[in-house]
Parts: C-alpha cells; sequence; structure tokens
C-alpha cells in the first residue's frame, strides 16, 4: 500500500520499521518539527525522523496541519492510507478523508479506556490488570474511531517505559497484520460504557505522595518511570525514585508519620504501609542500586522526605 506514516517518539518506530520492512511503500513521514533538547539547547530530530532520514524516507515536519497548503500537499501523496502512531499534532478533517482507506492509528490502550496522551502512565496509576493496544480508524473526535483490532497484555509491576516499549512492539506488528488484508479487519464502533480519558501527565504529579498507600506510592514510582521521574527531596536536593517494593501494604507502620524513614534502608512510612527503595537517581547523577546510594549518602530512620 502507499502510506503517509505520522509520529514522532520512539514509541512509533516499530511501527515505521515494520510498515518499511513488509515492503510498504513509504511515500512521506511526517513527525514533529525538531526541538531544543538537553543543556545546549540544541535543536533535536524526534525518533521518527531521525529514523526516517536513516533509511532514506522523505520526511515533512510542519507545526500545523490546519492550513490549506499543508492539506493541499498531503492530499497530493495521493494514499492509499495515513497510520498514526504518537505524532503529537491534530489531524483536520481533510487530512482524515484524503488517503483512500482514511486514517489507522496505533493506540496504547484498550478502547475505549484511556483514551487522550498519556494511557500507559494512567493504567499503571489506576491500577489496572491489563492493558493492549487497539488499531483504531480515526475520526474527528478524541480517539473515538472504530476499532478495528486490539491486543491485551498484562500490566504485572512493569515500568511505563517497559510497558511502552512492548507496546510499541505489539502495536507495529498488529498494524503489519490488518494492512495486510485491510478488509478482513471490519471497524466496530466503541462500547458506550467504560469510557475514561488518560489525561497529559503534570510534572507536579511526579512528586511523590507519601500521603497516600504504599501500593499507590509503588504505582506512581513505575508510572513515572523513566519520564518525568517519581521524586523526594532529601535536605534540598532531588531524587528519583526509579523502583521500590511494597512493605507492610496494608498496615500503619506504629510511630511513623508518612514520608518518614522507618530504617536505614531507606524504607518509607507511607499512609498505610511502606515502601522500600530499590533504585534511586540524584540529580546529575546515574541511576543506581539504593545499597550504593546509602554508601554514599546515609540516610537514617526518622529523616522526613518531602
Amino acid at each position: 500500500m502507499r502510506i503517509a506514516f505520522m509520529g514522532t517518539p520512539p514509541f512509533a518506530v516499530p511501527t515505521l520499521a515494520q510498515l518499511h520492512a513488509a515492503g510498504h511503500e513509504i511515500a512521506c513521514v511526517y513527525t514533529q518539527p525538531p526541538r531544543p533538547a538537553q543543556r545546549g539547547k540544541k535543536l533535536q530530530r524526534s525518533a521518527v525522523h531521525a529514523w526516517a532520514e536513516d533509511h532514506g524516507l522523505p520526511v515533512r515536519t510542519p507545526h500545523s496541519l490546519k492550513g490549506a497548503d499543508e492539506q493541499t500537499a498531503f492530499a497530493a501523496l495521493n494514499l492509499d492510507v495515513a497510520v498514526v502512531a504518537a505524532y503529537g499534532l491534530i489531524l483536520p478533517q481533510a487530512v482524515l478523508d484524503a488517503p483512500r482507506e482514511g486514517c489507522l492509528n496505533v493506540h496504547g490502550s484498550i478502547l475505549p479506556r484511556w483514551r487522550g496522551a498519556a494511557p500507559v502512565q494512567r493504567a499503571i496509576l489506576s491500577g489496572d490488570a491489563e492493558t493492549g493496544v487497539t488499531i483504531m480508524q480515526m475520526d474527528a473526535g478524541l480517539d473515538t474511531g472504530a476499532m478495528r483490532l486490539i491486543e491485551r497484555t498484562p500490566v504485572d509491576g512493569k515500568s511505563a517505559g517497559e510497558l511502552t516499549d512492548e507496546l510499541a512492539a505489539m502495536g507495529a506488528a498488529m498494524m503489519v497484520r490488518v494492512l495486510s488484508d485491510l478488509h478482513a479487519f471490519a471497524p466496530e464502533p466503541q462500547p458506550a460504557e467504560g469510557v475514561t480519558y488518560a489525561a497529559k501527565i503534570d510534572k507536579s504529579e511526579a512528586r511523590l505522595d507519601f500521603l497516600t498507600s504504599a501500593v499507590q506510592v509503588e504505582r506512581q514510582i513505575r508510572a513515572f518511570n523513566p519520564m518525568p521521574g517519581a521524586f523526594f527531596e532529601l535536605d534540598g536536593d532531588r531524587c528519583k525514585l526509579l523502583a521500590a517494593e511494597v512493605v507492610r501494604p496494608a498496615e500503619t507502620v506504629p510511630g511513623a508519620a508518612p514520608g518518614v524513614t522507618i530504617d536505614d534502608a531507606l524504607t518509607i512510612a507511607c499512609n498505610p504501609g511502606a515502601i522500600r527503595a530499590t533504585r534511586i537517581q540524584r540529580a546529575g547523577k546515574p541511576a543506581m542500586a539504593a545499597a550504593e546510594f546509602l554508601r554514599g549518602r546515609a540516610v537514617p530512620k526518622g529523616v522526613r522526605l518531602a
């Protein structure tokens, strides 16, 4: 098929790579424009942009698709279908309608649960037992289009990074399968029940809230690993907590206020229960095991973490 691919972050790269490997004609790759990155604020291409250029594919980086010129250029590609994976721009109706078979989206949830920007993180935060990928026929709504294929996987203690990588691989294989015989995967409307919205992650959510249960704090740690990184402050220094284990999840720790260490192994009281840090990262330092962190900076019992 003659395809335009539209995606930006690493999540989207496996789908582009598998479509290319399957022999589809990639007429053009659309991705977000280069952005200033890191301390030097040097412009950096998106993961999709880099992969596409490395493989000789034409790339377009419009700031918007709302203008008539961009829509005319898109229509002129004479596409069978557009494949979208975490692109980051709204597709106007003229773009949705231009390909003969419309636009198909790789969405990282079991729709209609977790429509929106951050389905992986919200699934973990909410304690969902499973999540998955939906191949969706896009319409003008926010992830409201008809579903062509769904596959599921257990969340099972995975971090957002681990789960995102798994869903990216799943979604890539699913999209290739759907495009191999598109009309065998008839679109089905989403159920009216069970709709939830995965709001974009705000950086303020990453500060660990020890006033919640140890189970919820551990979910918060996994949901924000690797980005933006769940954190606490120790004597004014920000420490990202990348992994932790739940200790006595249903019990209130006697004599310990939430956010206070209950031993010298970086076990922190919650409400109820406690978590014990297993992997941590100080600002400007590499990630390390908690035991290694503590050899360089002791945190005795009774220290309050902000």
